[in-house]
């Protein structure tokens, strides 16, 4: 339970740094591929998601390091 928070803790903190390289990957699918701007908007938001969660993952998994 308690790696669980962290990691969720790790997670919500990365979301705001997150935003950026989502973009630009939704920038580059959207480039490469037609998407109307309601589902580059999602994207965006899921790519975010995505990706903090995976950064909250490496830095709980190494805390213990």
């Amino acid at each position: 339970m308690n790696q669980f928070v962290m990691t969720l803790l790790f997670s919500v903190v990365m979301l705001m740094f997150m935003a950026f390289p989502a973009m630009k990957i939704t920038e580059f699918v959207g480039s490469k591929m037609e998407l109307s701007e309601k589902s580059q908007n999602i994207l965006a938001i899921v790519i975010t998601i995505i990706l903090s969660l995976m950064i909250g993952l490496f830095l709980n998994t190494n805390n213990g390091v």
